[in-house]
């Protein structure tokens, strides 16, 4: 068997908590050395039971997984369970009070000698995990602010036991090896003395209790993973990397507890003609040399319909016009009141596009044109400055 605790469970490293649990009750079943035939069922079974330990805690798991195995495991020995890095000024002997895991690391280490964390089991209703998805935009759609459907994969509670993880009618009893507590403590001798160990009960997985069988539906996790069709509405002028919060559609509490919530990272997809940066958007129009040397009125397309744009006499190729409140909505404070709706703007820049083929009049005209002295090119002062910075 794997060293690595995702293995010996066998999970993925994202497998949420009621997974692990589950995978762990499978696994403790499995490799109880009352039922084993295995001549190492006693070794897996504290593997078994390590894993459950670490990746069942919230902040020992986030180290495990910062660390790696044997950094883990090595800290652990040295009593830096979540330390992180060699000792600095006033620690003790045990280390890693200086790194992530601060206080938090030492109070492991001191209930882990002195059989902290001990009393009776807390078995009320707990809230369900956040769990998180993504959904991609159009830019459109990020402008209008539609109502989006989506579908999702999710646990939710068994609909065969209603959560239970096991039928109505199976047999219950209080688990006879922590009578109750979901904990065992167990006391030996060590350097430092006489020392009470408490963790948990091995049998009933801190449950407190054992049934006579478990639901055929779920395993006895209380969950299935189901698909729900979900909708959610997209405020205009969201950003990519925002996140939406659906509150109530995560994964289901432990014991009647409330479900957690949903959390919708969006991501906008590029657009063939808008760049976006923040609440404006760039675009790129094409004008002709006479349309730049006379000045014009040209169509400008926007995300909400086309509107017309004043191209001044003499205008420079990639000079920007600004067309105010014709870009991206800008989102809206949940503290401001309703009011009218506000938006970035609009920078144009135009291009002048030099004609490849002429027709016989057109290049007799500029001809014409460069007799007259067109071909000469009177520079202003700060012209070049005016080139760069359109750059």
């Amino acid at each position: 068997m794997s060293e690595d605790f995702y293995d010996v469970l066998g999970v993925s490293s994202d497998a949420s908590e009621d997974e692990i649990k589950k995978a762990y009750r499978k696994k403790a079943s499995e490799y109880h050395p009352d039922v084993s035939d295995d001549p190492d069922a006693e070794e897996k079974f504290k593997k078994v039971q390590k894993a459950k330990e670490v990746l069942t805690d919230d902040e020992k798991r986030q180290m495990y997984d910062q660390l790696g195995h044997e950094q883990f495991q090595q800290a652990q020995k040295q009593g830096g369970v979540g330390g992180g890095g060699a000792r600095g000024q006033g620690q003790g002997p045990f280390g890693g009070m200086g790194g992530a895991g601060g206080m938090g690391g030492f109070e492991d280490i001191f209930n882990q000698f002195f059989g902290g964390g001990g009393g009776p089991r807390q078995n009320g209703p707990r809230q369900g995990k956040n769990i998180r998805t993504s959904i991609t935009l159009d830019l459109e759609e990020a402008y209008e602010g539609p109502t989006k459907q989506f579908t999702i994969r999710r646990p939710e509670r068994c609909p065969e036991c209603d959560g239970a993880g096991h039928p109505p009618d199976a047999d219950v009893q209080t688990c006879p090896e922590c009578n109750g507590q979901g904990q065992t403590t167990t006391v030996s001798q060590t350097p430092f003395g006489r020392v009470q160990q408490t963790q948990t009960c091995r049998r009933c997985g801190g449950e407190g209790e054992t049934y006579s069988e478990s639901c055929s539906e779920c395993g006895g996790s209380g969950q299935v993973r189901r698909e729900a069709d979900l909708s959610v509405d997209i405020p205009a002028g969201i950003q990519e990397g925002q996140t939406l919060r659906m509150e109530g559609e995560g994964a289901p509490g432990e014991n009647r507890g409330p479900n957690g919530d949903l959390l919708i990272d969006v991501e906008i997809r590029d657009h063939d003609d808008f760049e976006r940066d923040g609440d404006d958007l760039f675009y790129q129009h094409p004008i002709s040399f006479p349309q730049a040397v006379f000045g014009t009125t040209v169509e400008v397309p926007t995300l909400d319909g086309t509107v017309e744009m004043d191209v001044a006499e003499g205008t420079q190729s990639g000079e920007t016009f600004r067309l105010k409140g014709k870009g991206m909505p800008k989102l809206q404070q949940r503290r401001r009141r309703r009011g009218r709706q506000r938006y970035g703007d609009l920078y144009v820049q135009v291009q002048i596009v030099t004609p490849e083929n002429l027709n016989k009049d057109q290049r007799k005209a500029l001809e014409k044109f460069a007799e007259a002295g067109g071909d000469e090119v009177d520079v202003e002062e700060g012209f070049f400055e005016r080139i760069k910075n359109s750059f």
